[in-house]
C-alpha cells in the first residue's frame, strides 16, 4: 500500500478500535460497576460517562474518513466490521451470536487491506478463514478470565453459556485452525519450519489448554499474538503477488 496508504490503513483501524473499546466500556459501565472492576477509569468514576461517550463517537467519525480514502469498497469492508463490533458492543454480546461480530470482523480485515490495492482483488480464501478462525478463537479467549462476574450480571453469551472449560477447548481449537490455515493454506510446499511452527503451536495449546486459572487464557493469546504475526507475514506476501 505505500507509506501513505499504509498509514491511512493504521488510522482507519485505530480509530475503529478506538471506538469499539470506548463504546464497549460505555455500554458496560453498569455492569463493570455492579462487578467491582477497579482496572475500569470509567466504573470508578475517574472519567466521566459524557466524555467516553464523546471519544467513542468521535472516534466513529474518523473512522468513516479514514476508511474511505482507500477506496469504496476497501472502505465498505472495513466499516462493515466496525458495525458488526458495534453490533456486539450493543446487542449481541449477551447471546448465543456473540461469536458472530468477531467472525466478521477479523474476516474482513485482510479484504480491507487487499481491496485497496490497484485493482481491488480480494484476499485469498485461506486468508480470510484464518483472520476469521482468530477472531472466532480470540472471542473466547477474551471472555475466559471474566465468565464468573459476566454470569452475575447477566451476560450470557456463547461462551458464558458454554462454561470456561470448554469455551477454553474451542479457544484453542480456533486458533490452532487459524495457525494451520496460514501455514498449509498459501500454495506451494510446506517448508520445515511451517511444520515445526505448527507442531509447536499445537503442544503449547495441548499443554495449557486443561490447566488451572489463567493459564489457558494465555496460552491461547500466546498463539493468537503469533497467528497475528504469521497472518501479517503471509499477508504481505501475498499482496506482493497481487
Amino acid at each position: 500500500r505505500g507509506p501513505a496508504g499504509t498509514a491511512l490503513t493504521a488510522g482507519a483501524v485505530a480509530a475503529g478500535q478506538l471506538s469499539v473499546g470506548w463504546s464497549n466500556d460505555r455500554v458496560d459501565l453498569r455492569r463493570d460497576r455492579a462487578a467491582g472492576r477497579r482496572d475500569k477509569p470509567l466504573a470508578t468514576g475517574r472519567v466521566p460517562a459524557a466524555a467516553v461517550t464523546a471519544a467513542a463517537l468521535t472516534a466513529l467519525a474518523l473512522c468513516v474518513p479514514l476508511s474511505l480514502a482507500a477506496g469504496a469498497a476497501a472502505g465498505a469492508a472495513h466499516l462493515a466490521g466496525v458495525a458488526a463490533a458495534w453490533a456486539y458492543n450493543l446487542r449481541l454480546k449477551g447471546t448465543a451470536a456473540s461469536w458472530l461480530p468477531y467472525t466478521l470482523a477479523f474476516g474482513l480485515l485482510p479484504a480491507f487491506v487487499t481491496l485497496g490495492l490497484p485493482g481491488a482483488p480480494w484476499p485469498p480464501p485461506w486468508l480470510t478463514g484464518a483472520a476469521a478462525l482468530l477472531g472466532a478463537g480470540a472471542h473466547f479467549a477474551n471472555v475466559l478470565p471474566d465468565i464468573a462476574d459476566d454470569l452475575a450480571t447477566g451476560v450470557r453469551g456463547l461462551p458464558q453459556r458454554l462454561g470456561a472449560r470448554t469455551s477454553a477447548a474451542l479457544a484453542a481449537l480456533l486458533v490452532l485452525g487459524s495457525a494451520a490455515l496460514l501455514v498449509l493454506g498459501p500454495p506451494g510446499r510446506v517448508t520445515p519450519y511451517g511444520w515445526t511452527l505448527l507442531a509447536l503451536t499445537g503442544a503449547l495449546l495441548l499443554a495449557t489448554a486443561a490447566a488451572p486459572g489463567r493459564i489457558p487464557f494465555l496460552g491461547v493469546m500466546a498463539v493468537a499474538g503469533g497467528d497475528v504475526l504469521l497472518l501479517l507475514a503471509r499477508g504481505a506476501g501475498q499482496a506482493a503477488s497481487l
